[in-house]
């Protein structure tokens, strides 16, 4: 699970910045100013929880718990949700995309976002069960 996240977050992080770079370049002279924030939002939103899955891939090294695995998981449906609904409210003129459903899908998405953060913090309170690892991958004796 912890490369997972990991591969999730860096693939996150990668489509960010081709998403980026394509409405810096490709779509400026194309979107009106508060179309283009609107884009350069889901682009911002979508950085900030690539760093989130991320983490959560770095914390699932030192630490299992049950809710660190929800937490990259919101995220994950919060970029898709938020992020991409953003994407395409603020192209769908552009391209006359027939998208009034979208509306309700963005704060559905961030609604997913603050999941995300309300699990990671709520993970904090759960029993830690720390990983250990030895040399030959064994399982130390539990004390008495």
């Amino acid at each position: 699970m912890r490369k997972t996240f990991l591969r999730l977050g860096s693939l996150m992080a990668l489509a960010a910045v081709a998403i980026g770079a394509f409405g810096s370049h490709g779509l400026k002279s194309m979107l009106s100013p508060e179309q283009l924030n609107t884009y350069e939002i889901g682009v911002r939103y979508q950085f900030y929880h690539a760093f989130a899955i991320l983490a959560v891939g770095v914390l699932l090294y030192f630490r299992k718990t049950s809710l660190l695995p929800w937490a990259g998981w919101f995220f994950a449906a919060g970029i898709v949700l938020f992020s991409g609904s953003l994407y395409f409210l603020a192209i769908r003129e552009v391209f006359q995309l027939s998208m009034d459903w979208l509306g309700p899908v963005t704060p559905t998405g961030g609604i997913c976002f603050i999941l995300g953060w309300a699990l990671l913090l709520a993970s904090t309170y759960q029993e830690n069960q720390k990983l250990y690892r030895s040399r030959n991958r064994e399982e130390p004796e539990q004390t008495r």
